[in-house]
């Protein structure tokens, strides 16, 4: 017996309205991290609250405009998640938005409890940290919205990572279910999206999850498009990435510690696998996307 019907969210399963997924707390058991993928038809609208959370609006294709406290936001957005990162907008908590899209598009709303409550933020892409991590087999590009950039927020992480077909990502596996110097507790949400194949099938990747010193949990699972992984604790990764199938997966964190850092702890049996991407060139099919390298 494995916890894949407890932890692994199937596209469509929380489909509601113009809401291709929507993950709460409530619906996962835990008290910090969210996702919501809200689809607008051309000329469609959205008024959404963010409660006691604070979110970004986060375009994975298409462009909107994100009305709020009077003022409109132009998110220019991007085709697809493939081709390039995106601009997109910060929203506290206690805040009343409006979405609109013109021609249409796909939206990703990652969420976190909220303890403070800080200014709505217009984030250009050109603020985007992005960075190759690993190498050989082992390459992918990241891409931080809220991680490791000069945008403030009250405990909400996120990033993007981009794995070629046939790489690993997530990996070493890691967790980060303890506070201490090195490590920091964060719920975790992964959202997928896998690139169709050459001749157009729906493509395909592999999640695993296992335990750590904090709990019993053993996840492996197929991904597609749409499906959601949520993780409390544990070690996370491989992210496996098919041959001839391109992955990509939104990483929403968020927890309890009032630093909003990420820090993670290698299970042991495999750091080591970190010195061979001494020897090993990037992937050549890396960036996926134009990088900004600024610090």
């Amino acid at each position: 017996m494995n916890d894949n019907d407890t932890y692994v969210i199937k596209a469509g399963a929380t489909a509601h309205d113009s809401f291709e997924t929507d993950v709460d707390p409530a619906r996962v058991g835990w008290e910090w991290s969210s996702i919501r993928v809200l689809r607008l038809e051309a000329g469609a609208e959205q008024v959404i609250g963010t409660g006691s959370d604070e979110i970004l609006v986060l375009p994975l294709s298409g462009s909107c405009t994100v009305e709020v406290d009077g003022l409109t936001y132009e998110l220019s957005g991007r085709p697809e998640v493939w081709t390039a990162i995106t601009d997109y907008l910060y929203l506290p908590r206690d805040t009343t938005a409006t979405i609109r899209s013109a021609d249409g598009g796909r939206f990703a709303l990652p969420g976190s409890k909220a303890t403070s409550h800080l200014p709505v933020r217009y984030c250009p892409a050109d603020e985007v940290i992005t960075t190759l991590r690993g190498a050989g087999n082992c390459s992918r590009q990241v891409n931080n919205y809220a991680l490791g950039n000069d945008l403030e927020t009250s405990h909400l992480l996120v990033c993007e990572v981009l794995t070629p077909g046939g790489n690993w990502s997530s990996y070493p596996p890691h967790k980060h279910d303890e506070h201490n110097d090195v490590e920091r507790v964060l719920e975790e949400i992964y959202y997928y999206e896998v690139r169709s194949g050459a001749d157009g099938s729906p493509g395909m990747a592999l999640q695993r999850i296992y335990p750590s010193p904090a709990g019993q949990i053993d996840v492996c699972t197929e991904v597609g498009s749409g499906d959601v992984v949520v993780m409390p604790f544990g070690y996370h990764g491989p992210s496996v990435a098919a041959p001839g199938y391109d992955l990509y997966y939104l990483n929403v964190m968020a927890g309890p510690a009032e630093d909003s850092t990420w820090l993670m702890t290698d299970d042991p049996n495999h750091t080591w696998i970190r010195q061979m991407w001494d020897d090993a060139e990037v992937d050549p099919r890396l960036p996926m996307t134009p990088m900004n390298t600024q610090e």
